[in-house]
């Protein structure tokens, strides 16, 4: 007589409603292609029209403060800039007077929300950083060290990391911190992009899906980098010739929600380019971004935490950082859509109570701030998603769609929302 084997009890179904809710309210992916491509092609007619136009810059305003920004300069030009300050401070000290800097002031107080260009710019105060002073004497010293240094890469022609440049001085400089902030005030003070400091930071960009473009003459297929991606390049001068199929650019917040999205493919399910810094966003990421836009006219969708800090993080690539609020024209990438994880998904989701954290004291401060901030006040539905989340004093993750799945992101989340248009 055989023997009687066991029957295995049937697998719960992954797609039933209490498994993945709101799956069966998505339509076919032609359906959701086709809203896209209608949004797409909707940018790329505005930009069509709007070309012929000169675009609007700090010189057309008639703000009440004079601003500074700065703009990328040749090598011989910077290095004619440092020559010709060197050579002031030599005058100087050689009347008798000593030397000091004129350092733009990047202070809060100095910086103001331009509207019409939805950006933050640096107004045009500044301040003397003399040599005969105990309080600035060791700050005009690493001054002093930054531009010899620069001068220096001008003539040899080379890039070199953050890191490197404090490595080459750690016990002057003492802490990385301080010689970036003062590679900050020496770009400011020559009007120059930090770039073309030939001062670099290390890789921490990556990118994925429907892009080909050069570096340093490599053609790079996006689409064959594997789950880990691209690396974006330090130093965006070598990166050129885009090319992509794409109907828009995900932006994300997180490396997990990334590395979720590039190994499920979600790029050739709906045809995208994927981009993450990992956190923070570092000056090649969002020149990276600002450059995608730009030359393949697509819309960017940001993916990013329902706290505090990812809608600050999804500021600091449309409006610009305050902390290089001079530089604002060349890194910030206009009209980003804020397509979630919002406070409002957090309900419409369903998603568990145990999956959504409590705001801290801090954490409601800077939500508090966000909301006097003008870049988010023109924008009411941000306001109404901040407030949103102040009065609930809850926040969540990506990662908290994880509870229905692993791949509960890639494969209901992100296509209902592009099937609903839902971004602000």
């Amino acid at each position: 007589m055989a023997d009687k084997k066991k029957r295995r009890r049937p697998e719960p179904n992954s797609d039933d409603e209490t498994q993945l809710p709101f799956k069966k309210s998505l339509k076919p992916d032609s359906l959701i292609l086709k809203s896209l491509e209608d949004l797409t092609n909707s940018l790329r007619s505005t930009t069509s029209s709007s070309s012929s136009s000169k675009t609007l810059t700090l010189a057309d305003l008639s703000l009440s403060s004079s601003c500074r920004e700065v703009t990328d300069l040749t090598l011989s030009s910077v290095q004619s800039s440092i020559e010709s300050l060197i050579l002031r401070l030599a005058h100087s000290i050689l009347s008798g007077n000593g030397f000091s800097f004129d350092v733009p002031s990047r202070s809060a107080v100095n910086q103001l929300y331009v509207p019409e260009l939805d950006r933050i710019v640096l107004k045009d105060k500044t301040s003397l950083r003399p040599y005969a002073n105990i309080s600035t004497v060791r700050k005009s010293t690493v001054t002093t060290r930054i531009l010899q240094l620069i001068h220096q890469l001008c003539i040899k022609n080379i890039h070199v990391t953050k890191r490197d440049l404090f490595y080459t001085d750690v016990k002057l400089f003492q802490d990385q911190t301080q010689s970036d902030s003062v590679l900050d005030d020496v770009s400011c003070m020559l009007g120059c992009t930090r770039s073309s400091l030939n001062v670099v930071a290390a890789e921490k960009g990556v990118v994925v899906g429907r892009l080909i473009f050069s570096d340093n003459g490599d053609m790079i297929d996006c689409t064959k980098m594997g789950m880990g991606g691209k690396a974006i390049p330090p130093n965006i001068d070598r990166v050129g010739d885009m090319q992509s199929d794409a109907l828009f650019i995900l932006l994300v917040e997180k490396d997990a929600a990334y590395m979720r999205l590039a190994e499920d493919r979600f790029y050739n399910r709906f045809p995208c380019i994927i981009v993450t810094a990992k956190g923070q966003p570092d000056v090649a990421t969002r020149l990276f971004l600002r450059k995608m836009k730009m030359e393949l006219k697509l819309p960017v969708l940001a993916l990013v935490d329902s706290d505090p800090y990812g809608l600050k993080i999804l500021s600091v690539y449309g409006c610009g950082s305050k902390n290089m609020s001079y530089d604002s024209a060349n890194l910030t990438t206009p009209d980003i859509k804020w397509l979630g994880i919002r406070p409002s998904d957090l309900d419409k989701y369903k998603i568990p109570e145990q999956c959504r954290l409590p705001m801290t004291e801090q954490d409601i401060k800077t939500g508090k701030d966000l909301l006097e901030e003008d870049f988010v006040k023109k924008n009411p539905g941000w306001v109404e998603e901040l407030t949103l989340m102040v009065k609930t004093k809850q926040k969540a993750e990506i990662q908290a769609l994880s509870s229905f799945g692993f791949q509960y992101l890639s494969e209901v989340y992100l296509p209902l929302k592009l099937q609903q248009k839902d971004w602000l």
